[in-house]
């Protein structure tokens, strides 16, 4: 195939509901556009022939695009199946995406990249759900333009009237997204209508195919902005150089401009470029580049470079638009890690404003976000970084959260501004500080956590190691997630939105309290990995230190020192941990405690002599 042009490619989706024709669709295209080698059209062949035993010599064409088992064997899509091909005019770049609602998190990774969108509608059916959450989501990617396929006008005689119907309906969905382009035709994809040549039995529509459609879509051109560049990688070959290698994401840069260092404020000239490993004056918005600066800065993967006379802003809480896309429900409070640019940063929902209604785009109240889900939320990052709202840039817009325990990516998301208190909130320096404090009370702070099922002795063993260590001299303090409960944390029930909530406060407190130069010991349930991560991330290397006190529930429920089990199997405390609501044991935890059969304290005296030796200096 002869090199085209950059501008001359064209990324594209196919979406819609589950059998309105996707892949044969897309598999008739490029039948018709005469891109398959011979070879392929014979296993067409063979593998229609198999598939179809009692309709022989007709193709399926969904089969060209089906690759997996699963697909052929359900006549679904179930991944995103990527197509390259070309004609005279334009080279392309599909996505055929799936249709279950299911699969939703697949659809919205292969509109990702895309410029235009190929929406299909089955006639006799018109606008369904599936078909309002695949625009929204085309929407919110910022695909601004779509052609509407009506597809199987055969099933309904051709009758222009429903084309009709149901153009005027996606065009008044389209409005309200803001999708600002539609072409809509009729289409039979089996047998090529309208596909790649116009159709005899529907010589009332006048408008282009398929295919001339497509070739004729305007293809987007992000405005060029000011320079951007974020550093994928910092490159040393040997002590004497030092190059930021990235992509330029927006603008230009030129040998001798003056670049920011963000987030931060440190300022330098680029000494030398190289594009694409060529020495160069100037490059510009996506090519590959090597700069390097002088004088040399320390910058690394994660930070941008900037023109220094228009800079990124920089903050560290947003409001922003998130597709769900865990399989487990997104709750307000707990830590994931953000993926933006080239930078990873901790962040958490503080806030789900609303979650919006694909049918409707109506706002919805929620507390959590579940599968598939689009919601309007509060971001909070533990530091600062360099952003441009989505809409601006998207490469510096975009990002995807990622869960701490599994390493899924749970969301998609989009940066729409900076709240205004981020910018309004600064650091106060104090001359005291935690070593300080330490020192003056001759110990290394520490914070002791304890977890397990309730009734496995947490309070019992914490309250026994509390009196050894304050016997020895030490300066402790105990946070029971109970007595905690009772104060600062009364507003909180039992839910799984809850409990995140309670522990974010109890590991807020103990990292004050670590700050004041304590060893603090926190008795709570905590009964999710990523909330005691999350916990863990507040402290310095080696000021935390889990506990996980393990007795069977059996053992518990015969302790059962506060009544609680006996309720919960009696229907009378919902969301009770071990019985109707999970405990997920620590994989990882420094100490562990076997309590059943063993006296409380041997094993208080045992920990907390493994505990003086990490407290004395």
């Amino acid at each position: 195939m002869a090199a085209t042009d950059r501008d001359e490619l064209l990324r594209l989706v196919i979406c819609g509901s589950v059998d309105d024709g996707k892949s044969t669709l897309l598999g008739r295209l490029l039948h018709d556009a005469g891109v398959l080698p011979e070879d392929q059209l014979a296993t067409l062949a063979r593998d229609s022939a198999r598939q179809h035993p009692n309709a022989p010599g007709q193709l399926d064409f969904a089969l060209l695009t089906d690759g997996l088992a699963a697909e052929r064997e359900q006549g679904i899509t179930i991944d995103v199946a990527y197509r390259y091909f070309h004609t005279a005019r334009r080279t392309f770049i599909v996505a055929d995406c799936p249709g279950h609602e299911q699969y939703t998190r697949n659809m919205a990774t292969g509109a990702s990249t895309a410029s235009l969108a190929v929406v299909l509608v089955d006639a006799r059916k018109g606008l369904i759900a599936q078909t309002r959450r695949h625009s929204y989501i085309c929407a919110l990617l910022g695909i601004g333009q779509v052609i509407l396929a009506v597809n199987k006008m055969d099933l309904v005689g051709f009758d222009p009237t429903v084309f009709e119907d149901i153009r005027r309906a996606y065009q008044a969905l389209a409005d309200e997204l803001g999708i600002a382009r539609v072409v809509a035709i009729p289409v039979v994809a089996t047998d090529g209508d309208h596909v790649q040549t116009p159709s005899s039995r529907m010589p009332w529509h006048t408008g282009p195919t398929l295919l001339q459609a497509m070739e004729e879509a305007p293809i987007p051109q992000p405005a060029d902005g000011d320079f951007r560049l974020p550093i994928q990688l910092v490159v040393r070959p040997h002590q004497d150089y030092r190059g930021y290698a990235g992509t330029v994401e927006a603008g230009c840069v030129q040998v001798g401009d003056t670049v920011l260092v963000q987030p931060g404020q440190t300022v330098a000239r680029v000494a030398t470029l190289h594009v694409a490993g060529e020495p160069a004056d100037t490059a510009h918005r996506g090519q590959a580049v090597m700069l390097t600066l002088d004088p040399e800065v320390q910058a690394g993967r994660g930070q941008v470079l900037a023109s220094a006379d228009a800079p990124c802003p920089v903050a560290s809480q947003f409001a922003c638009q998130l597709l769900w896309m865990g399989d487990e429900p997104m709750l307000p409070g707990r830590a994931y890690n953000l993926l933006q640019g080239t930078g990873r940063v901790r962040a958490r929902i503080t806030a789900i404003k609303h979650k919006v209604d694909v049918h409707t785009q109506a706002p919805l109240a929620a507390r959590r976000l579940e599968l598939n889900e689009v919601g309007a939320c509060n971001l909070d990052l533990d530091q600062d970084i360099a952003f441009e709202p989505y809409t601006t840039n998207a490469a510096m817009g975009g990002f995807v959260l990622v869960d701490l325990h599994s390493h899924a990516t749970v969301a998609w998301g989009r940066l729409d501004f900076a709240l205004r208190r981020s910018a309004n909130i600064h650091w106060q320096h104090l001359d005291i500080d935690k070593a300080v404090r330490s020192h003056a009370k001759a110990q290394k702070p520490l914070c002791v956590w304890f977890t397990g099922l309730s009734g496995s002795g947490k309070s019992t063993i914490a309250n026994l190691v509390e009196q050894r260590l304050t016997t020895l001299g030490h300066h402790t303090y105990l946070l029971d997630g109970d007595n905690v409960r009772h104060g600062l944390n009364n507003d909180l029930g039992f839910t799984a939105e809850a409990r995140v909530e309670n522990i974010r406060r109890l590991a807020e407190v103990a990292h004050l309290m670590v700050d004041a130069g304590l060893v603090v010991l926190v008795c709570a349930i905590s009964p999710f990995t990523a909330e005691r991560e999350f916990a863990r991330g507040r402290f310095e290397s080696g000021e935390f230190v889990e506990v996980y006190v393990d007795a069977p529930l059996a053992e518990c429920e015969q302790r059962d020192p506060k009544g609680l089990y006996r309720k919960a199997r009696a229907g009378l405390l919902a969301n009770f941990t071990g019985i109707d609501s999970p405990y997920e044991p620590p994989a990882n935890a420094e100490i562990h405690l076997l309590t059943a059969g063993s006296p409380p304290q041997r094993q208080a005296e045992q920990l907390a002599g493994w505990l003086v030796k990490r407290i004395v200096p």
